[in-house]
């Protein structure tokens, strides 16, 4: 099969094995492969092997390092022939291919042997410019049938790619039906770290933290290699990732975003809130210093934030050194003047978070009242909720009923294009909300009752833990407390939500009702009895306000 030169000049060979993958996991066998092939050519034929220069490295546009190398090493006189399994394995670009003909052709290569031909500088190069030739055209019509494919996925909404984080692809389906999914196992998890980043409270490495340490998770399993604890690198693309509010961006970075047919799992209120928290393009401020207040408080004059600092002061009179922090408005606003000069000190700050807390805190019967409540009436809940997702879906049926009724006027050309787009649009407009409030509803129906017991949960309980709990925790307390708390002249002002706040207005003449039985000293009379009957059925109508303020709110 092999060829010598004219002047018998003796053939030394590099072996020249290629896959098109950069991956890991896939084409894994195919270098070795090809390595094993090629050595049972070189046995056959006694070929002198120089050595073997694997590459995992489409050859689609130049720039390939290893066989740029091989080229090098050939121009150096280390070897004057190479050994690869077909001709597209060196070159499936026109550039590389027309070096590969040209050395051959002056003699800088005497040979080329590929699985069942042989290639020499005295034969016709035609045949090696044709299968160059056709090696080039397959990639172009690749790449070609390759970006119909992403454009047609991106039109039918499905991101084409593999699926971020707490989302699977399904491989299992036709193609052209396949879709991206729930995890079922790692979406639950997503979305409690981005509960977790909502708070204001942790950071994204924190938060990573914990996901690895205490829940134990791991990224899904690929083929050969097993789930692995999740790069620090996946928890900031999860934060800055438009796919999990329902919308695509590709290619990356081009700034193209279209609207996706998976589940959201955050809102774009919701998004739009954690990347105020990272800072611009997604990086996360650097504090120096842990205060736990800075990055929640405002000034309710200027609206800049608060920040914080530490002053070591000398008592002389007990001859003791100590630390005090102070919280002051920023005052970065250049096109306003802003008055607020006044410091204060974390212990006021703190005293002022207290005194707020303690017009919600109810005690713990209260607690258990009002959860035995709401499983009362959950049932009842479900109920209602079930008949309004059963009413938006015929809407939505009814909706994309009427769109295909016009698409079929419009086939038989009863209607023309701007009487199509006129009634189509309004129509499309009116199921993407639709499909906003289904998604509502089943949101829904998972958690009001899990966010209503921890807002019970949180009257009974906050008050005693930022007592006794670290600056974290202390940070979570006055985010739970309620939103946009600002200072002015050193005052603290939190808007309670609407739920804390019916409980702050009445609670405390039911307690004091409550106080006056004395329950827990036994025994109680008839008359006692139904004194605390009557304070249970008062109270359940504040637990009822109370989850009819958190449903008005989206929960």
């Amino acid at each position: 099969m092999t060829q010598q030169s004219n002047n018998s000049e003796k053939l030394r060979y590099f072996v020249y094995p290629r896959k098109s993958s950069e991956s890991d996991d896939r084409q894994v066998l195919s270098i070795d492969s090809q390595i094993e092939e090629l050595q049972k050519i070189a046995r056959q034929d006694g070929l002198e092997i120089v050595d073997i220069l694997p590459e995992s490295k489409s050859a689609k546009a130049p720039g390939r390092p290893v066989f740029n190398q091989m080229i090098e090493r050939i121009q150096r006189g280390e070897a004057n022939a190479i050994l690869c399994w077909k001709l597209d394995r060196l070159a499936r670009n026109p550039v590389d291919g027309a070096q590969i003909s040209w050395m051959l052709q002056q003699g800088a290569l005497k040979h080329i042997q590929t699985y069942g031909r042989g290639y020499t500088p005295n034969d016709n190069v035609l045949l090696m410019s044709v299968e160059f030739g056709m090696a080039n055209q397959f990639i172009r019509e690749l790449s070609s049938g390759v970006k119909r494919g992403f454009e047609k996925k991106r039109r039918m909404g499905w991101f084409p790619g593999v699926a971020p984080s707490g989302y699977i692809n399904t491989p299992d389906l036709q193609k052209g039906t396949k879709e991206i999914k729930r995890d079922p196992e790692r979406f639950p998890l997503i979305r409690k770290m981005w509960d977790m980043m909502l708070t204001g409270a942790y950071t994204p490495p924190k938060i990573l933290d914990i996901a690895t340490e205490e829940w134990g998770y791991r990224t899904l399993k690929r083929k050969k290699s097993g789930g692995s604890p999740m790069a620090y690198s996946t928890i900031y693309k999860i934060f800055t990732n438009p796919f999990y509010y329902g919308w695509l961006e590709h290619p990356k970075g081009s700034g193209q975003m279209f609207k996706g047919s998976h589940d959201p799992m955050v809102t774009e209120e919701e998004f739009d809130h954690v990347q105020t928290l990272l800072g611009r393009k997604g990086k996360p401020r650097q504090k120096r210093l842990a205060f736990a207040f800075t990055s929640q408080l405002r000034c309710e004059e200027c609206g800049c934030h608060f920040t914080a600092e530490k002053k070591t002061k000398y008592i002389k009179s007990t001859k003791e050194t100590k630390v005090y922090t102070y919280y002051h408005c920023t005052r970065r606003r250049r096109d306003f003047h802003c008055s607020q000069r006044k410091v204060l000190r974390e212990e006021d700050l703190e005293i002022q978070i207290d005194n707020t807390l303690r017009k919600i805190n109810i005690l713990p019967e209260f607690l258990h009242w009002g959860v035995e409540r709401l499983r009362e009436t959950n049932d009842q809940e479900i109920e209602d909720r079930s008949k309004i997702y059963e009413t938006q879906h015929k809407t939505l049926t009814a909706t994309q009923t009427e769109i295909d009724n016009l698409t079929k006027m419009r086939y038989r050309e009863l209607i023309d294009d701007a009487a199509f787009l006129r009634e189509k649009n309004p129509l499309q407009v009116k199921i993407e909300k639709l499909k906003e409030q289904l998604r509502d509803s089943e949101s829904r129906a998972e958690r009001w009752v899990e966010l209503t017991e921890q807002a019970f949960r949180f009257m009974v309980y906050a008050r005693k833990n930022f007592d006794t709990s670290d600056l974290q925790i202390k940070k979570e307390i006055l985010l739970g407390l309620g939103s946009n708390p600002t200072v002015l002249n050193g005052k603290l002002n939190v808007t309670l939500p609407k739920w804390y706040q019916i409980i702050a207005d009445e609670y405390p003449a039911v307690e004091k009702d409550y106080q006056k039985l004395e329950p827990n000293k036994l025994p109680m009379n008839t008359a006692q009895t139904k004194a605390l009957a009557s304070i249970r059925t008062r109270w359940y109508r504040r637990s009822e306000s109370n989850r009819q303020a958190r449903k008005g709110k989206g929960f």
